[in-house]
């Protein structure tokens, strides 16, 4: 048994490595088949992807060359029609060169013809002259004049019949004018000033404060006039202690600092109480008072006016033209009045009422300030008006109530009229009795510096001024034109409140004698 395994172990032992080798050997074998297999395999594939190729590149080829033939035959037909299109230019360039060849030369036909024909005109024009100047050599024998003396003599005689025709056309144009225009604006001033009825008050520049007896004057002088110094350094108003019984006086340019002296000085008399220390707070009392009184002035004009929306430093700048004055009358009041006639105008007309309003009550807002800034009060309240955002109308009435600046609406000439009626009133202003002579004097210089006058008549306290004229100097239709320019002169050299008349008479006289 034993054996056996032996063998059987021997055997394979012997066995084994020659089946490995018998193994090793057959795969071999079969690799090598595989790799000469795959070789041919390659070979047969690279020389069909070398004979691709070839026909690829031979097939590129043909391609390339038939392209090129292409675009050279497409080249070929382009440089042909460029080439026809070049000789169809050149063609036309050579007709156009035959054409301005003709026309030079047609133009040069046409010099040569003007030269002859401008010889031609020259050699007239001087035998023109020539006649002309043994015309008027003629013509100054036969008449006896120079040419300078006949153009004189005709020129005058045109001058004459031109001042005739435009002082008749002007004094046509003017009476349809005033024909057509009077009755309208009669209608509507009538009926504004119907309208409005204003209160007008007076002011001067002192106060009068009455006293309860006249020992109370010793008690404002006080000890060595203590309280009397103290009094007007605070107020900055004079105190005028005189033999008037029972009053003192209050002098002071400045409305306001009057106002404030006088209710102080009301205050200390009922207080009974007058020492420096007590003037000083009702001093300060009586100016806040004012301040008060200030703004409800302002804000009862804008309510009496029914304006609203304007702003609250305007307001206090309205009341503060309660205590300005302008030829006597109240600018506050004259403000008021104003903005009524405006409002009642623009009704008339169809216009905005209240923007009229508005314009008519802050046309003159300037005149609140104008004794604290530089600058008429025209400048002063257009500049207020844009710092407080008012309206470009309401400003350009301001602008231009006195005329200094064109109107631009309707409003602005409303308030222009009204502001003239508040003004012209009789009795709503009033006026020093050298301005009345000045006035006059004036008038009567301007007139009388015309050519042609021999007399002139300031009347009507300067409302109307009456210019005689020499009747051999000035005709009818001088008289027109002369009317118009002394109102023009008077226009443009005088200040006066509402209008002036010039009324030029002309009086010829026939004398004869019976015998």
């Amino acid at each position: 048994m034993l054996s056996v395994i032996v063998a059987v172990l021997v055997t394979l032992v012997i066995t084994a490595p020659v089946s490995a080798f018998i193994a090793i050997n057959y795969r071999k074998k079969v690799v090598e088949s595989k790799i000469g297999s795959a070789e041919e395999k390659a070979r047969e594939i690279i020389d069909e992807a070398l004979k691709t190729a070839e026909t690829k590149k031979r097939e590129a080829q043909l391609e390339t060359k038939e392209e090129s033939i292409r675009v050279k035959n497409e080249l070929d037909k382009e440089i042909k029609e460029r080439r026809a299109e070049a000789q169809r230019y050149e063609r036309r360039v050579q007709q156009k060169e035959e054409n301005i060849e003709k026309k030079a030369d047609a133009i040069e036909k046409k010099e040569a013809s003007l030269a002859a024909r401008e010889e031609r005109l020259s050699k007239q024009r001087e035998e023109v002259s020539k006649l002309n100047e043994q015309r008027l050599q003629e013509l100054e024998r036969i008449s006896g004049l120079t040419s300078e003396q006949a153009k004189e003599y005709l020129l005058k005689i045109v001058e004459d019949e031109v001042k005739h025709e435009s002082a008749v056309m002007i004094k046509e144009m003017e009476t349809r004018a005033k024909e057509e225009a009077d009755k309208k604006a009669k209608e509507y001033v009538v009926t504004a000033i119907q309208k409005c009825a204003a209160d007008h008050v007076s002011e001067t520049t002192i106060s009068v404060v009455q006293l309860p007896n006249d020992e109370m004057k010793g008690r404002i002088i006080g000890r060595e006039g203590r309280n009397i110094r103290t009094l007007e350094t605070m107020t900055g108003v004079d105190l005028i202690i005189d033999d008037t019984p029972e009053a003192v006086i209050l002098s002071a340019f400045d409305p306001i600092r009057r106002e404030v002296a006088r209710i102080a000085l009301e205050k200390l008399i009922v207080d009974g109480r007058i020492h420096p220390a007590r003037i000083e707070e009702m001093v300060e009392k009586a100016q806040k008072e004012v301040e008060v009184m200030i703004k409800e002035e302002g804000e009862a004009a804008t309510l009496e006016v029914g304006v609203h929306g304007i702003h609250p430093e305007l307001i206090r700048l309205l009341g503060k033209m309660k205590f300005r004055t302008s030829y006597g009358q109240n600018a506050l009041k004259h403000s008021i009045e104003v903005a009524q006639l405006s409002g009642l105008l623009a009704a008339e007309m169809g216009l905005d009422v209240r923007m009229a309003k508005r314009a008519g009550l802050l046309h003159d807002i300037g005149k609140a300030v104008d004794h604290e800034m530089e600058g008429s009060h025209i400048q002063l309240g257009s500049e207020l008006c844009r710092k407080y955002k008012e309206s470009a109308t309401v400003i350009n009435a301001v602008e231009s109530h006195h005329g200094d600046v064109e109107a631009q609406s309707l409003i602005a000439c409303i308030v222009q009229a009204a502001d003239t009626i508040s003004a012209a009133r009789p009795g709503a202003r009033r006026e020093t009795l050298e301005t009345y002579t000045s006035r006059l004097r004036q008038l009567e210089e301007i007139t009388n510096n015309f050519k042609g006058v021999d007399k002139s008549f300031a009347i009507q306290a300067g409302r109307e001024i009456r210019v005689m004229v020499v009747p051999e100097q000035i005709s009818d239709s001088d008289m027109v034109l002369l009317a118009r320019d002394v109102s023009k002169k008077i226009e443009a050299e005088l200040e006066y409140p509402g209008q002036i008349k010039v009324n030029v008479i002309r009086e010829s006289r026939v004398v004869d004698y019976a015998k």
